[in-house]
């Protein structure tokens, strides 16, 4: 079974470095209340509510902040 955290970094690996960012939502939208990110797509409420009016450099800069997250979720 493949995790939220694993899809994560397969799609942000898969992050084209030019043109459209696509939605990093992979449709398995709870959020988590201590960490306050969705544990789906590890983004915050305001990174969601926000993502359809963000340029494509501070999509970039989310998605930064959600390989991250999710390698820290992938930490043993």
């Amino acid at each position: 079974m493949t995790t939220p955290a694993a899809l994560a970094l397969e799609k942000s690996a898969q992050l084209p470095a030019a043109g459209p960012v696509p939605s990093p939502c992979i449709s398995v939208c709870r959020m988590d209340a201590a960490s306050g990110l969705c544990e789906g797509c590890f983004r915050s409420l305001e990174e969601i509510a926000t993502w359809g009016t963000l340029p494509d450099d501070a999509r970039r800069r989310v998605w930064q902040q959600i390989r991250e997250r999710a390698l820290a979720r992938s930490e043993p």
